[in-house]
């Protein structure tokens, strides 16, 4: 079973033991995380899909927190002398889905 689900304001495609990289979550390694705005399931030929959202949840185990490349921004603007460059590295949580239940 597959389903679409709302994680940190994103939208995530999981299955069971999947690993994804999601926006900071709150928690350490080795806690447990719930889920529950569930937008859309497929299992097999059935689909559903919520309005918003269906009833059920979605378990996930935080594996370890960290920061991703960096991003540089550079701003110009032309025959003034202006320049600028600014960067940053975005936190991320990565994740291994557990348990997909639809009630």
């Amino acid at each position: 079973m597959t389903a679409l689900v709302e994680i940190a304001g994103s939208q995530f495609v999981v299955a069971e033991n999947d690993m994804i990289v999601v926006p900071l979550l709150a928690g350490n390694p080795d806690d447990t995380v719930q889920f529950t705005n569930i937008l859309a399931t497929v299992e097999g030929d059935a689909s559903r899909i919520g309005a918003p959202y269906i009833s059920g949840s979605v378990s996930a185990k935080i594996l370890e927190h960290g920061k991703g490349d960096k991003i540089l921004v550079f701003k110009k603007k032309r025959r003034k002398g202006y320049q600028k460059m600014n960067g940053h590295r975005q936190k991320f949580t990565k994740i291994q889905i557990t348990n997909v239940s639809i009630a």
